[in-house]
């Protein structure tokens, strides 16, 4: 594994470069005072192979956890997904106490804090960039980014500055950036989309089984330096 290298940049606790989404912020610290309620950072080492791309907090899953993807359903179909294919080690259990270690991974959003009716504005989404960009950018990066959903698969694309139509968003596509990043692209593992059938289970195993293939296995048993 690479060595580390700078610090990324991180929005601050109290960001206020979204009007719409400090308000929403400030209403739920007086509805949730003990709630996270802020920017959430992002989680894992940030020398991990394997970036993980999510769209957002959920209010009451990362918003109230302060750990991506922790505390909604979205991460009872990821992190069990994570710890079959060796890239995480414990058990999850839905609370950033619970000695969950991610293994040459690392996850953020491309918006960090809890947007209403979890839709960002394009606006938004392009003012957080700035946070996505260091964790793409800065050295040591990622070899393989894993985005889920077609926000976080358009928000990457943007901050290597491809053109979106020469990479269009379909669940379980891979491509090759010009730089040599891999980009593996999933619907968001959501309820909304597992309830719905546009995900599966099946579906997104068969998508971290390419993620670990591309990667040349899972970390525990990849060759020293690979």
């Amino acid at each position: 594994m690479a060595a580390d290298g700078p610090p990324r940049a991180v929005p601050p606790r109290d960001c206020r470069l979204c009007p719409r989404l400090v308000a929403y912020r400030e209403e739920n610290r007086r509805r949730h005072p003990r709630w996270h309620n802020a920017p959430v950072p992002s989680f894992g080492d940030p020398s991990a192979a394997l970036l993980i791309v999510g769209l957002a907090p959920g209010v009451a899953g990362a918003n109230r956890t302060g750990r991506p993807f922790t505390g909604d359903y979205a991460g009872e179909i990821l992190y069990p997904a994570l710890l079959r294919h060796g890239f995480a080690r414990g058990r999850y259990e839905a609370r950033p106490d619970d000695g969950l270690e991610l293994v040459d991974c690392r996850i953020t959003n491309a918006v960090r804090c809890v947007p209403p009716r979890n839709r960002p504005t394009g606006e938004e989404i392009t003012t957080c960039r700035r946070y996505l960009l260091d964790e793409l950018l800065v050295p040591p990066r990622p070899r393989l980014v894993l985005s889920l959903g077609r926000i976080a698969h358009d928000s990457v694309l943007r901050a290597f500055g491809c053109r979106l139509r020469d990479f269009p968003f379909a669940h379980d596509v891979a491509y090759r950036l010009e730089d040599g990043t891999r980009l593996v692209s999933s619907y968001h593992c959501s309820r909304y989309n597992v309830n719905t059938g546009r995900l599966t289970e099946a579906m997104f195993e068969a998508v971290m089984r390419r993620v670990s293939e591309l990667l040349g296995g899972a970390p525990a048993r990849r060759p020293a330096g690979a």
